[in-house]
């Protein structure tokens, strides 16, 4: 009996779990650039107080979306921008971070790193989908590590998709610097 070669996979799917199933990654497509209007959302903090984008109209506002509570990079991300928060707040800014985690595990990840700007739980990925920023493996369903920077009048004004997390926090004060001379 001759065996068939298995079926090429599409590069889009990964081999992966057990039992020989395939997980196919998701993505959806990122639609939001700048000079769209920023999608209004509604989502509880690490405080458990919900939030929403219409409370921070007339302050630029810092929105990054992110992965994973207390993982490298979102941690180096985290307190990154905690260190140049006082900086965003001389600015006229406010720093807000997004990710598909619970409420509890935001309000560890806060506490734990100091964070003193609200991290809001997408846990139904329902604000990251708006944001083009949601991607999936199997079940599994994460944030996309992408910033948007807000103008007062609730715009995008540049977006980051290739966000580096060392270096993000300057290069975002260094950008709403040039933003606010420009108007």
């Amino acid at each position: 009996m001759r065996r068939r070669k298995p079926a090429p996979v599409p590069p889009s799917a990964s081999a992966g779990t057990s039992g020989g199933a395939r997980a196919v990654r998701i993505v959806e497509p990122t639609g939001l650039d700048e000079g769209s209007p920023a999608p209004e959302f509604q989502l509880p903090d690490q405080n458990g107080r919900t939030r929403t984008l219409s409370e921070l109209r007339g302050h630029w506002v810092v929105l990054y979306f992110y992965p994973k509570d207390d993982t490298t990079g979102c941690t180096r991300e985290a307190c990154a921008l905690r260190d140049e928060f006082v900086t965003f707040s001389e600015l006229g800014a406010r720093v807000v971070g997004v990710s598909l985690d619970r409420v509890k595990s935001h309000e560890r990840f806060a506490r734990k790193h100091a964070l003193p700007f609200p991290i809001l739980s997408d846990r139904g990925g329902w604000v990251a989908l708006a944001y083009g920023v949601r991607r999936g493996l199997g079940p599994l369903k994460y944030a996309k590590r992408v910033t948007f920077l807000i103008d007062p009048e609730g715009r995008i004004a540049c977006v980051y998709r290739n966000v580096k997390p060392r270096t993000h926090a300057a290069q975002l004060v260094a950008d709403l610097r040039v933003l606010q001379e420009c108007r």
